[in-house]
């Protein structure tokens, strides 16, 4: 168990003090520089008196719309608040910012780019427990939230945005086939069922029924969405149906070879925009991808989307999730303001302010989604518009201390299965070994 330095409590309990005081009152590319980002005019302001100026670490300024739309809501109704970007760039975020608040940086609040990330910052003792910050209801992130407690019974970091999966799917094809479209409940048999019946042709013409990209998660993780099991638990014998149902497929030709999908690297995008692939398990995030390409192509093509495939024991709406964070750097001087910062980018008010960029708040509301469904190019039926509502939403990696090594073992006995250098009983038996070793 995680014990809590006095440093820790002294800067939680500013924290709390602060956000008590307020309640009662009313793309880079590159890591090497850490380029500081004052947005709009407001450097000027932040000199004035009684104005409180907050640093906001960030990655891909530029390329990602919600940062900007996010600190220019917030000072819209906050007008004696500066907040200042600091762009580390998103290669190797999560160690650019380690370094920084080794250092000492001037650094208020921090956007969390993943759990392993989350996990090191919470052992280094640079975030401040949030339990007491927080002002919206945790029952409203969809268990995100319990998913990021550590063993002490403190989160250190609340998601503002929220990515879950979804079946994308071409219509076209469907179409050409004479193949009914996929239904929003659909058990993982059924969704094999279809992806053998979407298969055909040879060749450069090959259709392929179903793709799963290289990572990890495309195909391991269906096997939590039970809600029996996580990846962190040390054992990994739930995962064999699915390992024995995807190598099946591969082994049918019912999807791409995993062993050419990573020497020729083709991406997951290309594979669906080329119409490859009749089925194409993703994100959420693609979605905007994909709006962007059939506004720009020569080629465009029809397609949908429906709920995550999902075990016969699961609900429908069962997905998969990552999530993007905030949190407040414990040797802030200035705790408070961006207590209150986090909780306006996850209020109602939040909510929508980033949902109009096209991203999924991670307090999600009918009224964010008819926003996100009414953005150019977003599929017009049905099926599509109730794919964006959850039932149970589990994270790819849940919070774990040990969270970078268990992800590295995974990964390499993912690898060592679907190039078939191990059997499916020999790579997991070696999951359990190892992560076992880790968690003892």
């Amino acid at each position: 168990m995680r014990k809590i330095s006095r440093r820790s409590f002294l800067k939680a309990s500013a924290v709390v003090a602060g956000a008590a005081a307020l309640a009662a009152c009313g793309g880079s590319d590159s890591s090497s520089t850490a380029a500081s980002t004052a947005t709009s005019s407001a450097a000027s302001g932040a000199a004035s008196e009684g104005a409180t100026n907050l640093v906001w670490t960030i990655w891909d300024k530029e390329s990602t719309a919600y940062w900007q739309a996010m600190a220019d809501g917030y000072m819209a109704s906050h007008e004696n608040v500066t907040i200042e970007m600091l762009d580390l760039g998103s290669t190797d975020y999560m160690t650019v910012l380690a370094t920084q608040l080794a250092g000492a940086a001037d650094i208020d609040v921090l956007s969390i780019k993943d759990i392993p990330g989350y996990a090191n910052l919470i052992n280094l003792d640079y975030l401040a427990p949030m339990n007491d910050v927080l002002t919206r209801d945790t029952a409203d992130f969809s268990g995100t939230i319990e998913q990021l407690t550590t063993d002490d019974g403190n989160f250190y970091a609340v998601p503002f945005r929220n990515d879950f999966w979804v079946l994308f799917y071409n219509k076209d094809l469907f179409d050409a086939a004479g193949v009914p479209y996929p239904a929003n409940d659909l058990p993982m048999e059924e969704y094999d069922a279809l992806a053998r019946q979407m298969t055909s042709g040879e060749g450069d013409a090959k259709v392929y029924g179903t793709h799963y990209h290289t990572w990890r998660s495309c195909v391991s993780l269906f096997s939590i969405l039970d809600g029996e099991n996580t990846i962190v638990d040390g054992t990994y014998d739930f995962m064999k149906p699915t390992y024995d149902l995807v190598l099946a497929q591969q082994n049918d030709g019912i999807c791409m070879d995993y062993g050419y999908l990573k020497t020729s690297s083709l991406h997951y995008s290309a594979a669906f925009e080329n119409q490859q692939c009749a089925m194409l398990p993703m994100g959420s995030w693609f979605i905007a991808t994909l709006q962007t390409y059939m506004a720009e192509t020569d080629t465009p093509f029809n397609w949908g989307m429906v709920k995550y495939p999902h075990p016969a024991d699961a609900p429908a709406g069962s997905t998969l999730g990552t999530v993007t964070a905030l949190a407040i750097n414990v040797d802030s001087p200035k705790a408070e303001a961006a207590a209150d910062f986090i909780n306006w980018c996850v209020s109602e008010e939040g909510a929508k302010v980033i949902a109009e960029t096209g991203t999924f708040p991670a307090c999600g509301s009918e009224e964010t989604n008819e926003i996100i469904r009414a953005t150019a190019g977003f599929p017009d039926d049905d099926a599509s518009a109730e794919a964006l509502n959850t039932v149970a939403v589990y994270l790819e990696m849940p919070y774990t201390q040990y969270a970078s090594d268990i992800e590295t073992i995974l990964n390499a006995e993912h690898d060592a299965i679907m190039t078939l250098s191990e059997t499916v009983d020999e790579g997991i038996q070696n999951m359990n070994d190892q992560v076992s070793v880790i968690l003892a």
